[in-house]
């Protein structure tokens, strides 16, 4: 379980970080690298997507057991 924490957490990070530069900026990161409306940018975001509703789960689960 602890590499699924570590991967939704890099994940978050990557999207917080992009929003970042969104807001900021005006600077898309994921589509300046990966294309701008491909399907591999489109994967990015669903997968970032996914990972703050993990995130969700895990900011509501007792971890100090």
């Amino acid at each position: 379980m602890n590499t699924l924490f570590k991967t939704t957490l890099v994940l978050s990070i990557i999207g917080c970080l992009n929003w970042g530069l969104v807001g900021l900026f005006n600077f898309n990161l994921v589509e300046y690298l990966l294309g701008d409306g491909s399907l591999i940018t489109r994967i990015v975001y669903v997968l970032v997507m996914v990972s703050g509703l993990v995130n969700i789960g895990i900011l509501t689960k007792d971890l100090d057991k």
